[in-house]
């Protein structure tokens, strides 16, 4: 019988072709990008070239890996860093603006038998972790105002919604790399007008208070500076009167004839006595 099984080319095809149908459910071919999990009835057996941040590219447990056919199943994992993409979110901010928000984080998946064990796919995991991402940043947000996505304080906000989303992440067996927000926007049509408008009676608000106390520190400085020289004047006037009588009377000429700072400096012409008393320093100089 055997022989005449030898001799049967259909009887060897098929006999082949189960032989390579075995072996393909038999192995898997594990990529460098990829981890493996190997499980049986719901239950991880084994991993094969799980993430590890010392392993260095090419030195890693890819390549061939076997599993009992119809017993063991072979699911393939992302190695790499993913993204995930948050719909856009509606926060209300402290002072009471609606902003539509959109973000995204990276991540990766890390230990992927408690992923398995937790929430099975990759899938299912991106999904969650885009719930987490939107409660995340609705919480920070609505405890900031408007002007903090528009000043250094955004990076702090990054930061702790990436806490917050790495602390869910790691129950998955998964870790964030990074969390950025693509746009906060005001909503259009009223409402962004409305907040234009508060913003801009805010910032003008500021800018009258800014100039009052301008205004009041150059009071304060010219009256300062007035009482200082008026105290050089008089402790000059006590040291030498004439001094001090002959240097007032020029400074009294200068502004009179010459007019500093306007066009045609020196051309005005007076008609006075040469008796006129305001004169007199020019009769002593004779």
């Amino acid at each position: 019988m055997s022989r005449t099984f030898l001799q049967n080319p259909l009887a060897l095809g098929l006999s082949g072709l189960a032989a390579l149908v075995l072996l393909g459910m038999s192995v898997s071919v594990v990529p460098e990008t990829k981890q493996v999990i190997i499980s049986s009835y719901g239950q991880v057996m084994r991993v094969r070239n799980a993430y590890d941040p010392k392993q260095q590219f090419g030195n890693t447990g890819a390549g061939l890996v076997w599993r009992i056919p119809l017993v063991e199943q072979v699911q393939f994992v992302d190695k790499r860093v993913l993204s995930v993409e948050m719909e856009r979110q509606e926060v209300l901010s402290t002072d009471q603006l609606r902003l539509q928000v959109d973000a995204f984080a990276r991540f990766r998946v890390t230990q992927p038998a408690l992923m398995y064990r937790t929430i099975r796919t990759e899938d299912r995991l991106r999904e969650q972790l885009r719930t987490i991402l939107g409660s995340s940043l609705r919480n920070e947000l609505g405890r900031r105002s408007f002007a903090t996505m528009l000043s250094p304080e955004r990076g702090e906000v990054m930061e702790n919604v990436q806490k917050s989303l790495n602390r869910e992440a790691r129950k998955y067996g998964a870790e964030i790399i990074d969390v950025r927000i693509k746009r906060a926007d005001l909503p259009d049509g009223a409402p962004l007008k409305s907040a234009f408008q508060r913003m801009r009676s805010a910032r003008q608000q500021e800018a009258i208070a800014i100039d009052a106390e301008g205004q009041k520190e150059a009071q304060i400085i010219r009256a300062n500076a007035e009482a200082e020289a008026a105290r050089i004047y008089a402790a000059s006037y006590g040291k030498d009167p004439e001094f001090y009588d002959f240097y007032r009377g020029m400074q009294s000429y200068r502004r009179t004839f010459v007019q500093e700072g306007q066009d045609g400096a020196g051309k005005t012409t007076f008609v006075l006595s040469p008796n006129n008393d305001y004169l007199r320093k020019f009769r002593e100089g004779r």
